[in-house]
């Protein structure tokens, strides 16, 4: 039976697995990590005697790889939200607070309505979206859409950022476009934040496991693939730090490792090679009663604050700054931050809390860097790439890895397809 080996158990990869289960050949999934889920992961923190998310993800309900990837694994109930668009926000700068509420169709008409929109806002300052939907592949954000001014301030930039993990004046304009259309531009319907319940291993990588297991497919964690032996413009073996792995001639590899992984497996692939950093805070306190799951800052170090029911966390995008920060005054910052979304009192000492620092959270979202990724097909005739890094029209984001995955997984399943019928 030919066998797909997919290399890396993050969401591409295991999209990608999932993708192919079930289709006639074996499914080999190889992680390094002893655990699957790469960036997208949980564990128990001993320090906050919780069970906490290595970052904090949000996905849109117009995910249309999210909705078919939950489907398949059955965990469609483990992303929770509101029932309509809705994004409340806090100005730290002066107190300002206000929701921002898209209708539910197509046709913008909440921006008519001056309790939906951001205050100080003006109908026509909304029409600079439209250039986001026409952007051409080398344009920066700043170069079509004015770096100020109240929407930018409270709107534009707290979301650009975090949609991109980028400082936004230097962002894809195509890229935030792309998000843009899958999203606000085809209404508030597509546009409802969902985050995982109870958190991302639960909701996002342990159904995906079970599936794959049911399926009778194979998983091998704590196996770190350190060559590609390569005779022919194929893929020969599979060099794994257990040992090397032979190839069958219909054989096929998904390659779904970091790109920094990639390039030195293959040397002369282009990547991304410029990054940003995440900065997550989780602390262990429970939210008010009725909290909203997710608040919107702007003028603080916190961009979003998530309310989960056991714990309050928050999420600071392109946080290079961040990095070298000291301990004590960073939590001290996110607390206060967190605690005015909140309406909780600051206090002189926060709650117990856990940093997250992830100095290369996704690659920086420029047009210089979109030019450097990579589509799924490698020149080898039996070895395709996923990744969020990987050309997928979007920024690094849930979505982008699990659509990257289903176009790998269909390229190795075509490329089966006709090795076999040429064989017959």
């Amino acid at each position: 039976m030919p066998r797909i080996h997919v290399v890396g158990a993050g969401l591409a990869g295991l999209s990608a697995a999932v993708a192919l289960a079930g289709r006639g050949l074996r499914v080999v999934l190889s992680e390094a990590a002893p655990q699957a889920g790469g960036r997208c992961r949980s564990y128990h923190d001993a320090q906050l005697g919780l069970t906490i998310d290595n970052g904090n993800h949000l996905v849109l309900s117009g995910n249309r790889a999210v909705a078919r990837y939950m489907a398949a694994i059955g965990a469609e109930d483990r992303l929770a939200g509101p029932g309509e668009a809705m994004f409340p926000f806090l100005d730290l700068r002066d107190g300002t607070r206000w929701t921002l509420r898209p209708n539910g169709g197509p046709l913008p008409w909440w921006v008519l309505a001056p309790g939906r929109r951001v205050p100080g806002t003006r109908i026509r300052d909304y029409m600079a979206l439209a250039r986001l939907l026409r952007a051409r592949s080398a344009q920066r954000i700043d170069a079509i859409l004015p770096s100020r001014g109240v929407l930018w301030e409270r709107l534009l930039q707290p979301v650009l950022v975090s949609m991109l993990n980028t400082p936004p004046e230097q962002g894809s304009a195509v890229l935030a476009g792309a998000v843009l259309r899958e999203s606000l531009a085809r209404g508030g319907a597509a546009s409802r934040p969902l985050v995982a319940v109870p958190d991302l291993e639960a909701a996002f990588v342990a159904p995906a496991l079970g599936h794959l297991r049911r399926m009778g497919e194979e998983i091998r964690l704590g196996r770190r693939l350190r060559q590609l032996a390569m005779e022919a413009g194929r893929v020969r073996a599979l060099g794994f730090a257990d040992g090397e792995e032979a190839l069958a001639p219909e054989d096929r590899v998904v390659l779904a490792v970091p790109p920094w992984t990639a390039a030195e497996l293959l040397p002369g692939l282009s990547v991304p090679n410029r990054f940003h950093a995440i900065v997550n805070a989780h602390f262990a306190t429970v939210p008010p009663p009725g909290a909203a799951p997710v608040t919107g800052l702007v003028g603080g170090t916190a961009e979003w604050v998530f309310a989960f029911p056991d714990r309050v966390s928050t999420t600071t995008s392109a946080a290079d700054a961040l990095l070298e920060q000291p301990q004590d005054a960073l939590v001290a910052r996110l607390w206060r931050d967190a605690a005015a979304a909140l309406r909780l009192p600051c206090g002189n000492d926060p709650p117990p809390c856990r940093i997250v620092r992830e100095k290369r959270a996704t690659f920086a979202a420029t047009p210089e860097q979109e030019a450097r990724r990579p589509g799924p097909a490698t020149g080898l005739g039996n070895l395709w790439l996923a990744g969020d890094w990987v050309a997928t029209g979007l920024p690094a984001t849930i979505e982008g890895a699990l659509r990257s995955g289903e176009a790998a997984a269909e390229l190795a399943l075509k490329g089966l397809m006709g090795a076999e019928t040429l064989a017959r």
